[in-house]
């Protein structure tokens, strides 16, 4: 069921992209939020109006702490809206709506687009940020498979991938691939502040990509890790358990069966990177990488991406790593294996140094 009539309320990130992502489809969103400078900043961008009209659709996009409580104003204010939100989390949410608004929470159905940056707040918002990302829609018992179908259309006008589970299911979910890896990027982020300018230097893409979501805000991250902490704590458990048998393996890894402990870790680790989705979800591909150096001036780069792109080669993924002091970067392309060859030799031809 396709709907054209939807109120955004909460323009952050999320909700200030998801008003841009609709505009993209010439849907004119109606924003709402508490913040006069926020809203009039999503309005400026390009997200949407804020309009005086009744929605088919409210989109909840506050921080978890105020979902369920937004949720239940906008079932009230618009009793026949179909009401969701974006929380990461859903079954805390889901039994506050119950509790406070039993009689209107078939109206309401969970979601979560698995989308997001470290930036916050409109100015981080970008239109394309839930393309071929997961969108998980959470019914519950009370559920009508219109409702289901609307969402469902929703994720597919935006370029998401429609998913649908339990909200005990996707929060079992996200407390694996989102919840733990936030944890750990931001123990390992902080780690890093003892360490000297000079070592800090020779860091790399490696140290990196593992810290990157380590910038994301810590308020945010406190309302949503605080509404999962009984998934995220056996998760931790396990962890802390490796770490310990890792640590008690360096006392001697001259020692065979130590090496065997860490040898273990890595091994499982290979397996668990080879069951991560592609970029499209579904099979994990294997992709060849094509790296290229740079000059480091400005446009570079920019001149390298609309070469790949005039020659018809789709890049699946690309990172570019930089040493300070360094005269060029060093561009990794990641492409399919029959179109690699190709690649190389459209660069060299045409001057692009190799590496």
């Amino acid at each position: 069921m396709s709907v054209t009539s939807i109120k955004v309320v909460g323009v952050g990130l999320i909700g200030t992209s998801l008003g841009l992502a609709l505009a993209r489809k010439d849907i004119v969103a109606n924003l709402s939020d508490k913040s006069k400078v926020n809203l009039d900043l999503a309005i400026t961008y390009g997200a949407g109006k804020n309009l005086d009209e009744e929605p088919e659709l409210v989109v909840v996009c506050v921080p978890p702490k105020y979902t369920a409580q937004v949720v239940i104003e906008q079932l009230n204010q618009h009793p026949n809206a179909l009401v969701t939100d974006v929380a990461s989390v859903k079954s805390n949410i889901l039994a506050q709506v119950i509790a406070g608004s039993p009689e209107q929470a078939a109206r309401y159905l969970g979601s979560h687009p698995m989308a997001g940056r470290e930036a916050s707040g409109p100015i981080g918002a970008r239109a394309d940020i839930f393309f071929a990302r997961p969108w998980v829609i959470t019914p519950h018992d009370g559920t009508a498979q219109k409702h289901i179908d609307t969402l469902r259309h929703l994720a597919m006008q935006l370029d998401a991938l429609p998913v649908v589970m339990s909200p005990v299911e996707h929060d079992q979910a996200v407390a694996l691939v989102s919840h733990l890896p936030q944890l750990i990027s931001s123990a390992l982020a902080a780690r890093l502040v003892d360490g000297s300018k000079e070592m800090l230097n020779l860091s790399g893409q490696g140290l990196r990509d593992t810290t990157r979501i380590a910038a994301s805000d810590p308020q945010m991250w406190l309302q949503i890790l605080s509404q999962n902490d009984q998934k995220i704590k056996p998760l931790l458990s396990s962890l802390i358990e490796d770490l310990k048998q890792l640590e008690a393996s360096f006392e001697n890894l001259a020692d065979q069966d130590s090496l065997a402990v860490v040898q273990d870790l890595m091994a499982r680790g290979n397996s668990g990177v080879e069951s991560i989705p592609g970029k499209h979800g579904g099979k994990y591909f294997e992709y060849e990488v094509v790296t290229a150096l740079i000059d480091d001036s400005p446009g570079a780069l920019a001149s390298l991406l609309v070469f790949v792109g005039e020659i018809g080669v789709n890049l699946e993924d690309i990172s570019l790593e930089h040493s300070p002091g360094a005269p060029i970067g060093i561009v990794e392309m990641q492409v399919l294996p029959e179109v690699a060859t190709k690649l190389a030799e459209a660069l060299t031809e045409n001057g692009w140094r190799l590496a």
